[in-house]
């Protein structure tokens, strides 16, 4: 309980009174409260004193501005608080501590300056007396809302004397249950001082209660939030009770340095890593599951082999790319003899970054496209090193399921991710260059299309956030150059081509192979041979012998194994005692791989009905024979060679063709009616098509129907129409240089194609053969049949 001289309030002489007077900054007091209050403004020290001389009663009334130290009577609010000063007490040097209470409300009248002090005259403010048994039942309800009100405030955690609380619950009166719950509200000193200045006792309850409702329910929403806290807290602590009852349980049994250990590690690497938000959550997420997984758990190895192939992942490593177009340029020349353009398109790309300084996005998404052993894959192997990055090979030829592009899901058993990522995990960085090999050899099965999964994979606009299913995080794929290789255009999908910039690479001339062979594949060969370079010494004529006697192609890889086939029977003779340098001449060559394989259709004498076309395949161009026979019949048509559509046609073309012009060519129309034609194209087992034999195939009907020899030193190319108009055609570099091998130095083109074989065509190949560049069938023929 309140000690009795703090409950008793004395008395307060009637009329108007001149007290001194203390200002206070930011309190209200309240009659009946009692208060301490910290004194330190000389004015206000004095005021007490002289309270004390008298009758210990002063005035205290509230600063309009507590900022100001020295306020006169227009700062003031205009009605205070009459209050008995119970005990004074100096805590230091000019500071007070006192203990007052209010009895009354009194209007300030006048505020005036003393010695050293300030006095207040002051007209007490009379309380209403109500009767508590006369009061109303809203006023009532009032009364016990209010006291409710402060009950649930406590509940809530508000600190009350709880003297003081039983004292509001034994009260009756309106205004001393406002004044005194009032004095326990926390609100702003201007809302306190709204409630001192009501004097209607009624209205000052119900001015109470609406100030009161609105902080228990402040405090509601305090406690509520305290309350999650609470729980988060004890939450936390059991799961460290727990924990540490685990570890040691795990220590007992010999396993608890090790595994955290591994955690610890785990978190190491994420922490080092620069990761998207999203990221890094769904990692640290898996890292705690793992955490509470037996370690021997089958769960728990799939987490560890994840975690492992996140965590190792080149999230922000990247290599800076090198900018200097005349070391890329000697790197290029280096490695590879000739390719100008694709060279040019590789020193072009860098230029633009060293304009932009590293900020271009241009689309780096190249294919090379041309016959075996042209260097597609090396020359993807020296843009990497020309631009600084990392290489990495990644073999397309075969593939049929979908999850070699995309990665397994993490629900089966001895999943992995996709090519592509692991191809990122093994160059250790964000940026490499990937060579797609083969990307024509892709396979379509019931496991899906890798194709269409490398259409996200190779777009630049989808690639930024691409999703392995493995691994189940976006990778961003935009900063990775990538090089695909293929030996056909046809057999890949159209929307990935569309992706691609195409640089078709032409198979190399005897010249060219003569340079690379002497270049770079002898240097590399010997080395791998335990020989030096002055120890065998090969002639240009015997290197020549070896590519036009042994190899049929149009790349350089056959004759690097017949040049490595000499090299092991030298690296015998050496090892038998056979003295150093070895010179190899074309007359030894025989010797070595022994019987030659050139045959030379030139060789070949003039036949009837038999022409030598030209043809491109995936392994560069080819000569190609087409017969034609007629035997008694009705006129049929037989094709046999496993032939196109497209070529069939042609053939159907070509005899249509020979038939509308047979009295020009003076044979006997009814002949046609009277026999059937077989045209069969030799090498039944491979497949053949297209619409460039059919200058070949209307020059192998007019012979049969002419009887005229066709000269087999003579080749030709060239789509044909029925009005004998000669088309053309593609893969001219790789034909003429098919008939070069072949010894025939007599082609027969279409004109429309004159400007790009003089653009490809190497000169000295251009001087060594002779070009008949023709309209129509009429100077083919004219051509063919000519005597040599």
């Amino acid at each position: 309980m309140l000690p009795e001289e703090f409950i008793r309030v004395p008395e307060v002489p009637s009329g108007v009174l001149e007290l001194p007077a203390m200002p206070l900054r930011d309190l209200v007091v309240f009659p009946t409260m009692v208060v301490p209050l910290f004194v330190g403004r000389d004015f206000s020290i004095r005021a007490v004193e002289e309270a004390l001389k008298r009758d210990r009663l002063i005035f205290l009334v509230l600063q309009k501005d507590k900022s100001i130290e020295t306020p006169g009577g227009g700062d003031l609010y205009g009605v205070g608080t009459i209050a008995h000063v119970i005990r004074s007490a100096p805590i230091e040097e000019n500071r007070l501590k006192l203990l007052v209470q209010g009895i009354k409300r009194g209007r300030l009248i006048e505020y005036t300056p003393k010695e050293n002090f300030f006095t207040a005259t002051v007209e007490p403010i009379e309380e209403q007396e109500l009767d508590p048994e006369s009061l109303s039942s809203e006023i009532k309800a009032y009364i016990r809302s209010v006291k409710e009100q402060l009950d649930a405030a406590v509940s809530f955690g508000k600190q009350v004397i709880p003297d003081l609380l039983m004292l509001i619950k034994d009260l009756e009166e309106p205004g001393k249950i406002a004044d005194l719950t009032a004095s326990l509200l926390d609100i702003k000193a201007s809302e306190a001082q709204r409630v001192l200045e009501t004097a209607d006792p009624i209205e000052r309850l119900k001015l109470v209660h609406q100030l009161l409702q609105s902080e228990v329910g402040l405090l509601e929403v305090q406690s509520r939030i305290r309350g999650v806290a609470r729980e988060k807290i004890e939450k936390e602590q059991r799961e460290y009770f727990l924990r540490q009852q685990l570890k040691a349980i795990m220590e007992e049994l010999g396993e608890g340095d090790e595994r955290r250990a591994e955690i610890e590690e785990y978190r190491n690497k994420l922490r080092k890593l620069k990761l998207p938000k999203d990221s890094r959550e769904e990692i640290e997420k898996q890292i705690r599951r793992l955490e509470k997984l037996h370690p021997e758990s089958a769960e728990a190895g799939v987490l560890r082999t994840w975690l492992e192939w996140v965590l190792d992942l080149p999230w922000d490593k990247s290599t800076k790319d090198r900018y200097d177009l005349d070391k890329a340029r000697e790197i290029l020349d280096r490695d590879h003899y000739n390719l100008e353009k694709v060279k040019d398109r590789i020193v072009e790309h860098l230029a633009v970054k060293k304009l932009t300084k590293g900020k271009s996005h241009t689309v780096q998404i190249l294919c090379f496209v041309g016959p075996p052993g042209v260097g597609k894959t090396s020359l993807g192997r020296s843009i990497a090193e020309s631009l600084g990055r990392r290489f990495v090979r990644i073999s397309l030829g075969g593939m049929r399921d979908e999850a070699e592009i995309r990665g397994h899901r993490r629900t089966y058993v001895g999943a992995m991710p996709g090519r592509i990522m692991q191809a990122i995990r093994q160059a250790g960085t964000k940026n490499p260059l990937i060579v797609l090999d083969e990307v024509d050899k892709l396979s379509l099965s019931f496991q899906g299309d890798p194709a269409a999964a490398l259409l996200e994979v190779l777009d630049p606009e989808q690639n930024k956030n691409f999703m392995d299913l493995y691994i189940g995080l976006p990778f961003d794929l935009s900063e990775v150059f990538f090089v695909c290789t293929a030996n056909r255009v046809d057999t890949i999908p159209r929307p990935l081509l569309d992706r691609m910039e195409v640089l078709y690479l032409s198979g190399y001339s005897e010249e060219e192979k003569v340079f690379i062979a002497k270049n770079h594949l002898l240097p590399k060969l010997l080395t791998e041979h335990g020989f030096k370079s002055e120890d065998v010494i090969f002639s240009s004529d015997a290197l020549l012998e070896v590519i036009r006697g042994y190899t049929r192609e149009s790349g350089v890889r056959n004759l690097q194994r017949q040049i490595s086939s000499i090299l092991r029977k030298l690296a015998l003779r050496r090892l038998k005692g056979e003295p150093l340098p070895f010179e190899v001449k074309p007359q030894d060559v025989k010797g070595f791989l022994g019987v030659s394989k050139r045959h030379t259709m030139s060789e070949e004498k003039p036949m009837v009905g038999i022409a030598v076309g030209l043809a491109w395949t995936e392994v560069g161009g080819e000569i190609m024979l087409i017969e034609a026979t007629k035997f008694k019949g009705k006129g049929n048509l037989i094709l046999t060679g496993s032939l196109g559509d497209v070529m069939k046609e042609s053939a159907q073309a070509a005899l249509s063709y020979i038939k509308s012009k047979a009295e020009e060519y003076k044979i006997d129309p009814d002949v046609f009616s009277q026999v059937d034609v077989h045209i069969h194209v030799p090498e039944g087992a491979v497949p053949k098509d297209g619409p460039s034999a059919g200058v070949t195939l209307a020059t192998a009907l007019l012979s049969l129907f002419t009887g005229k020899e066709v000269r087999t030193d003579i080749s030709m190319t060239g789509e044909i129409t029925l009005r004998g108009r000669v088309l053309p055609v593609g893969g001219l570099k790789e034909k003429i240089l098919a008939a070069k091998r072949a010894g025939i130095y007599k082609v027969i083109l279409p004109s429309k194609n004159k400007d790009e074989v003089m653009e490809d065509l190497p000169e000295y190949v251009r001087d060594k053969m002779n070009l008949h560049f023709v309209d129509n069938l009429d100077e083919v023929f004219g051509i063919i049949f000519s005597k040599p």
